[in-house]
C-alpha cells in the first residue's frame, strides 16, 4: 500500500511552507549511525581505560590529609604570640580564644619558627621510571644539612645515589646552575660571578660537599628505614616559600557542638609528613603559649607586689594615725554608734577601693600600650576583667609595630605601604583604646554610684560631735586602705598560683596519626570517568556534526513526511554487473521490488484500458532513473504488456549499452527527420519489450523534446504499445521533463539513498502540491537491504532475507544479535 494522495485536500499557507522542508536533526539517523559505528566506541573505551590506568599509576600525585583535634581553655590568650593577619575582625564575639589560637596556628611567625627549627625548607623525593614520589624525613636514609653561612642555590635538584658503606654519589643537573644564590642567614638573594657546573662526586656521611652554589653534608637518619630507595632527590626552598607552602595547606575548623574544640587539618603529598608536622606544630605551640603566659603572669605579680608595698606604707601610716586618736583623745569607742550605717559605709568604701585598684591597673595597661613596651604588659586580670578580644587586639598591635619596623628599612615614610600600615596601627590603637574606655566608663559609673550611697550614709553621721566624726573619718580611711591592700593581695595570690601551676591552655584530644588514610585527591575515579567519557564523546561529536551538516536523504519516513508524495516502492542496491537486474536475476528481492512498483502504478494512472505513458525522472544524474526505467520496462514486458522504453535523455544517452543496441540512429535522428520511426525501434530478448535509444547527442535537445513531432511521436506509440516508459532528463538540471509531464499518465521521481540532496526535492514537491505536476510517485533507490527496505517507514520489501525466498538468501548470514536472540528463544521454547 502507498500513502493516500493529498492533491484534493485544501492546504493552508503554513502547511504549504513545510512541504520540501526537512528537519535539521534526524534522531533516527543519528542513533543508527551510532549503532553502526559501535566499534569506535569500543576503541575509545579501550584507549580511555589505558590512558586513565597510566595516569593513575604513573602520573597522579596523591594528596593526603591528617587531622589533629585539641581543646582550648577559656580566656587564656597571651599577648606575646604574634598574629599573622593584619586584617583581624575586630569585636567578633563567641570563641575569641579559639579565633586567636587559629590565627596563631596560621601565623607567619609560628610557621617560620617551625620551618627553621625543623629545617622544612629541605624537600625530599624519589623518582621512578616516570613518576616522582614525595618523601618524609623519616623515609630517607640520610638527611641533608646545609651550611647556613654559605650561599645556596634554590630549586636545584640534588640526586643522592647510595653506593654502599655509608657513601653516596652526589649527582647534579647538567644545566641550571645559577649565579643568583640564597642566604639562610639574611634570607635574601645575592648574585655571584659566573662559574662552571659543579662536578658530581661520591661523599661519605658527615663529609662536606662544597661547590660555588652549594655547601652541605649528609647526616645519618636516626629513624630506621622501611623503604629501599634507589635514589633520593633533595631540593632547597627559601624560608619564605616554605612558610607560604605550609600555610596554604593548613585548615583550622571548630567543632559544631563544642566551639572550644579545634580541628586542624594538614594536606600534603606525603602522609607521614602531614602527621609529623601537625604533632610538632601543636607541641611547639603548647610550649610557646606556656612560656608566654608565664611572662605575663610574672609581670603581673611584680606589678601587684610593687603596689602592695606602696599600699602597705599607707596602711601603716593610717594605722598610726588611728592609734594616735585612740590614745591621745581617749576615743576607744563611741557610744550609741549607728553600726548599721557604719558597716554600710565600710562595705561601700571597700568596693570603691577595689575598683580604684582596678583603674590603676588599667592605667598601667594603657601606659604600656602607649609606650609600646609590650614586654612589661600585665594581665587584664589585674584590672578585674578577662577579654579575649582585647588580648587579640594587643597582639595584633604588637605585630603591626614589628611589621612597620621591618618595612621602614625598605620603604620611605610617605610611601603607600607605610601609609597603609600606619592606618592599620591607628585602627588597632583606636579599637584597643575603645575597649579600655568601656571598662573605664564602667568602673567610673560604679564609683559614682558608691559615692552617692556613701553621701547618703554620711548624712546620718552629721549628728556626731566633731571629735567623734574625726575619729570615724580616720577609721574609714584605714578600712579603705586595708580593703585595697586585701584586694591586691588576693589578686597576687591568684597570679602566684597560676605561676606555680603554669600549664599550657592547649590540650591535645586526638593527635595526628598515620592509620593508612586514603588520599583525598586527586579523585582518580572522577578523572578516569572524565578521560573515558571525554573519549567516548569524541565519536558522538563527530557523528553529531556529520548528521547536523549532512544534506543527503537517508530516511524514508523523513522523506515522505517532508514531501507528502506517494511512495511506489523501495529498490535495494544493485549487485548485478549490468542494469538488467530483472532479466538477469528474476528471483532476487530487487526484481520483486520492481514488481511491487508495477502493482502500485495503478494508483497513479488508474485502471482504464488506455495505453499508459510513464515518465521517469530525478533531481540530477547518478540517482538511478535510467536503472529504474530499464527494469520497470522489463517487468512490464515480462507481464505480457507490450512496452517500449524511450531514451529521451538526449544529453546523456545510456540505455543502448546494457541492451547491446547500436546507438547510431535514435530518437534525435527521428525528430530531425533523418530516419523513420521503424528504424529507431529495437527489439530486445524480451518479446514484448522494445527500446528506442537516444541517438547521437543533438545541439538543441530541449527544442527537439518540446517539438510537435515529439508529441506526435508519443501519441503514435500509444497506438502501438500498452506502456511507454520515458527515461527523461533530470529536473534539477533542465526543465525538459516538466514539459513532457504534460503528456504523461504517470510520473516517477527517483530518490537515491544517501545520494540525493534534501534541497533538490523541494522544487518537485512544491509543483506537486501546487497542482502543476500530477500523478507523481516516488521510488527510493539503492537502499541498504541489510537494514530492511521499510526501515523508518513501517513496511518494505526486504522481508525475505534469511527465509530462502530470494536468490540472495543463499549467501545470507544472520547478524550476531539475531543469532543470539534466536538461540535464547530456542532454549525457552524447549522448556
Amino acid at each position: 500500500m502507498i500513502p493516500e494522495k493529498e492533491t484534493n485536500v485544501e492546504k493552508v499557507d503554513s502547511q504549504q511552507t513545510k512541504y520540501g522542508s526537512f528537519a535539521m536533526f534526524d534522531i533516527a539517523h543519528f542513533l543508527s549511525r551510532i549503532f553502526k559505528n559501535w566499534y569506535w566506541f569500543i576503541l575509545m573505551l579501550f584507549i580511555g581505560y589505558c590512558i586513565s590506568w597510566v595516569y593513575s599509576k604513573y602520573y597522579a600525585q596523591n594528596i593526603y590529609a591528617s587531622n589533629l583535634s585539641l581543646s582550648i581553655s577559656n580566656n587564656t590568650s597571651s599577648y606575646f604570640t604574634p598574629n599573622q593577619s593584619i586584617n583581624f575582625i575586630w569585636g567578633q564575639g563567641g570563641n575569641q580564644d579559639g579565633i586567636y589560637l587559629k590565627k596563631m596556628l596560621l601565623s607567619r611567625t609560628h610557621n617560620e619558627f617551625l620551618v627553621k627549627e625543623l629545617e622544612l625548607y629541605v624537600n625530599y623525593s624519589t623518582k621512578g621510571v616516570i613518576k616522582s614520589t614525595y618523601l618524609d624525613k623519616d623515609d630517607v636514609p640520610v638527611l641533608l644539612q646545609v651550611d647556613k653561612k654559605h650561599l645556596q642555590q634554590m630549586d636545584y635538584p640534588i640526586t643522592l645515589i647510595p653506593k654502599g658503606s655509608n657513601r653516596f654519589e652526589v649527582v647534579l643537573p647538567d644545566e641550571g646552575h645559577s649565579p643568583s644564590l640564597y642566604s639562610y642567614e639574611t634570607e635574601g638573594f645575592t648574585t655571584i660571578n659566573p662559574y662552571d657546573r659543579p662536578d658530581n662526586r661520591v661523599i661519605e656521611i658527615g663529609e662536606w660537599f662544597t661547590a660555588p652554589n652549594l655547601r652541605f653534608r649528609l647526616v645519618k637518619n636516626p629513624v630506621v628505614q622501611k623503604l629501599d630507595l634507589q635514589n633520593v632527590i633533595v631540593s632547597l626552598n627559601t624560608v619564605n616559600d616554605a612558610v607560604n607552602d605550609i600555610v596554604s595547606t593548613i585548615a583550622v575548623d571548630f567543632d559544631k557542638e563544642i566551639n572550644t574544640i579545634m580541628i586542624i587539618t594538614k594536606r600534603g603529598y606525603n602522609l607521614n609528613s602531614t602527621v609529623n608536622f601537625l604533632n610538632k606544630s601543636v607541641s611547639q605551640l603548647q610550649k610557646k603559649r606556656q612560656a608566654d603566659k608565664l611572662i605575663v603572669d610574672k609581670n603581673t605579680n611584680t606589678y601587684l607586689q610593687e603596689n602592695l608595698d606602696k599600699i602597705r606604707k599607707k596602711l601603716d601610716s593610717s594605722a598610726d594615725a588611728l592609734n594616735f586618736l585612740k590614745t591621745n583623745d581617749k576615743l576607744y569607742d563611741i557610744k550609741d554608734r549607728d553600726e548599721k550605717s557604719l558597716n554600710n559605709i565600710k562595705e561601700l568604701e571597700s568596693k570603691k577601693a577595689d575598683i580604684e585598684s582596678k583603674i590603676n591597673s588599667l592605667d598601667k595597661i594603657k601606659y604600656t600600650l602607649a609606650s609600646q613596651n609590650f614586654d612589661k604588659m600585665i594581665s587584664t586580670t589585674a584590672a578585674g576583667f578577662q577579654d579575649g578580644i582585647f588580648t587579640a587586639t594587643v597582639s595584633e598591635l604588637k605585630d603591626l609595630y614589628l611589621k612597620r619596623r621591618e618595612m621602614a628599612l625598605i620603604y620611605k615614610p610617605n610611601s603607600e605601604p607605610m601609609v597603609e600600615i600606619n592606618k592599620l596601627i591607628r585602627d588597632a590603637q583606636t579599637n584597643s583604646s575603645g575597649i579600655l574606655r568601656n571598662y573605664y566608663a564602667g568602673y567610673l559609673e560604679e564609683i559614682g554610684k558608691i559615692n552617692r550611697k556613701v553621701a547618703e550614709a554620711n548624712s546620718d553621721l552629721d549628728t556626731y560631735p566633731e571629735k567623734e566624726r574625726k575619729y570615724l573619718d580616720a577609721e574609714r580611711g584605714y578600712n579603705m586602705i586595708e580593703a585595697t591592700y586585701n584586694s591586691l593581695l588576693s589578686r597576687q595570690n591568684e597570679t602566684q598560683l597560676k605561676i606555680a601551676g603554669n600549664q599550657s591552655d592547649i590540650s591535645v584530644i586526638d593527635p595526628a596519626k598515620n592509620i593508612g588514610q586514603p588520599p583525598i585527591a586527586p579523585n582518580v575515579k572522577a578523572v578516569k570517568a572524565g578521560i573515558i567519557g571525554g573519549l567516548l564523546i569524541l565519536p558522538i561529536l563527530f557523528i553529531l556534526s556529520g548528521v547536523v551538516l549532512d544534506t543527503k536523504i537517508r530516511n524514508i519516513k523523513e522523506l515522505l513526511n517532508a514531501t507528502r508524495i506517494p511512495l511506489l516502492g523501495v529498490i535495494g542496491n544493485n549487485t548485478n554487473e549490468t542494469m538488467l537486474t530483472v532479466l538477469d536475476q528474476p528471483k532476487s528481492s530487487v526484481s520483486e521490488a520492481f514488481r511491487g512498483i508495477r502493482a502500485n502504478m495503478r494508483f497513479l494512472s488508474g485502471n482504464d484500458s488506455r495505453s499508459k505513458v510513464i515518465l521517469v525522472t530525478s533531481s540530477i544524474g547518478g540517482e538511478g532513473k535510467t536503472y529504474i526505467s530499464i527494469n520497470l520496462a522489463s517487468v512490464l514486458g515480462l507481464s505480457d504488456k507490450k512496452t517500449i522504453l524511450l531514451g529521451m535523455d538526449l544529453r546523456k544517452p545510456k540505455i543502448f549499452g546494457d541492451f547491446r543496441i547500436d546507438n547510431k540512429y535514435g530518437i534525435s535522428n527521428y525528430l530531425t527527420g533523418e530516419v523513420e520511426i521503424n528504424q529507431i525501434i529495437n527489439k530486445t530478448r524480451i518479446p514484448n519489450l522494445d527500446v528506442a535509444t537516444s541517438g547521437p547527442i543533438p545541439p538543441n535537445p530541449s527544442e527537439l523534446l518540446m517539438s510537435e513531432k515529439n508529441i506526435s511521436f508519443i501519441q503514435n506509440l500509444k497506438d502501438m504499445y500498452d506502456f511507454i516508459i520515458i527515461d527523461s532528463p533530470p529536473v534539477g538540471l533542465v526543465a525538459d521533463s516538466y514539459e513532457l509531464m504534460k503528456y504523461s499518465d504517470a510520473n516517477i521521481y527517483v530518490v537515491r539513498h544517501e545520494y540525493t540532496e534534501k534541497y533538490m526535492v523541494k522544487m518537485i514537491t512544491e509543483k506537486y502540491h501546487n497542482g502543476e505536476t500530477g500523478n507523481l510517485g516516488l521510488v527510493y533507490n539503492d537502499y541498504n537491504t541489510k537494514q530492511g527496505y521499510g526501515y523508518g517507514y513501517g513496511y518494505g520489501y526486504g522481508y525475505g532475507y534469511g527465509y530462502g525466498y530470494f536468490d540472495e538468501d543463499k549467501n545470507y548470514k544472520e547478524p550476531l544479535l539475531i543469532r543470539i536472540r534466536n538461540k535464547v528463544r530456542e532454549i525457552f521454547n524447549k522448556k
